[in-house]
């Protein structure tokens, strides 16, 4: 699998930016794709992810009710809607396809920064 990731910048707090992350691959069956960010000085912490197949969604606490994670299959991407963004969302967001419980794949990042 092969990520590729856009989207990002520099938002004021309460507003809205937009994610988009491109798999290439021959099928995403029996994948997961999320999000996962890390802020600097601190530890990679997984933020969104939906089951390719199901559809089922997770996000970690502090996202839930701003956050919304979807998946086109037409485009073989997934979005992460980031909306009444937070100076704490601020980090480099990696998209991530998981798979048997493992990161099989990571993107190369995008920086989101979140003044106040």
């Amino acid at each position: 699998v092969r990520l590729e990731e856009s989207g990002g910048g520099v938002v004021q707090a309460g507003g809205s930016l937009t994610l988009a992350c491109t798999a290439s691959a021959p099928t995403l069956t029996g994948y997961s794709l999320g999000w996962l960010r890390q802020a600097s000085g601190k530890d990679r912490e997984i933020v969104a992810a939906i089951n390719w197949s199901s559809g089922n969604t997770l996000y970690t606490q502090t996202v839930k009710g701003r956050f919304t994670i979807s998946r086109d299959s037409a485009k073989n991407a997934v979005v992460l809607q980031m909306n009444n963004l937070k100076p704490e969302d601020t980090g480099v967001y990696y998209c991530a396809a998981e798979a048997g419980g493992s990161v099989a794949e990571l993107g190369p990042g995008t920086q989101v920064t979140v003044s106040s």
